[in-house]
């Protein structure tokens, strides 16, 4: 296949963001995704939230990050997505690492 015709296979698959709000399973975390929509009516942009299992194979991900993740093959009876990156660490997560390798 040529560079072109994977790069279009690849960008054909969703991608959200959102930010992790658990990571108490194995290699599953679960993102939280915000959206924002204006109203069919009364045109007010109105926020809604949903939850979405995502497949974290390096449980490299903590609560509080800002993730990216990306629509792949049913992995569970929940999770179809990927972990694709950590776009920003949470304060929280810095301050465990950074007490972690003090000790």
């Amino acid at each position: 296949m040529s560079e072109t015709a994977t790069a279009a296979r690849e960008s054909r698959r969703n991608e959200k963001v959102g930010q992790v709000v658990s990571t108490k399973m194995q290699k599953t975390i679960v993102v939280e995704v915000e959206m924002r929509k204006a109203h069919a009516k009364y045109k007010r942009i109105v926020r809604s939230t949903r939850k979405f299992y995502a497949h974290d194979e390096q449980n490299t991900a903590r609560v509080g990050d800002m993730v990216r993740i990306r629509e792949t093959r049913p992995l569970s009876k929940l999770k179809r997505w990927n972990l694709e990156e950590i776009v920003r660490r949470s304060a929280l997560a810095q301050v465990e690492e950074a007490a972690a390798v003090a000790e």
